[in-house]
């Protein structure tokens, strides 16, 4: 059975950081990454790791704030979020796909991950 499991949600304030580690079981993927969904709006991509050869992909959003990482031993995958900002706020969930995606039409694309974690809650506050 795969599974997605995430962790390091919570409430913090402007300028702080939180980390988000999402734990993966069942099979191993080629491509992992991070989006988030603020209400009302669109579930929209944030960052992604291709597992082989370690290519990393950011929204404009959050580069130069945000890493996303991995432990290939454990088939984990992190996302570092520093100087975090309210409009940040969302619930933050990891997907997973076995396909290696290099083009960005592919890796944003929510229809492109086959795997999701329950999602977790991040609100930054002003």
């Amino acid at each position: 059975q795969v599974q997605l499991v995430e962790s390091g949600g919570g409430l913090v304030q402007a300028g702080g950081s939180l980390r988000l580690s999402c734990a993966a079981s069942g099979r191993t993927f080629s491509t992992m990454g991070w989006f988030r969904q603020a209400p009302g709006r669109e579930r929209e991509f944030v960052a992604g790791s291709i597992w082989s050869g370690g290519s990393t992909y950011y929204a404009d959003s959050v580069k130069g704030r945000f890493t996303i990482s991995r432990d290939n031993a454990r088939i984990t995958v992190y996302l570092q979020m520093n100087s975090l900002k309210p409009e940040d706020t969302a619930v933050y969930y990891c997907a997973a796909s076995p396909l290696t995606y290099y083009s960005s039409k592919d890796y944003t694309r929510p229809g492109g991950y086959d795997y999701w974690g329950q999602g977790t809650q991040v609100t930054v506050s002003s």
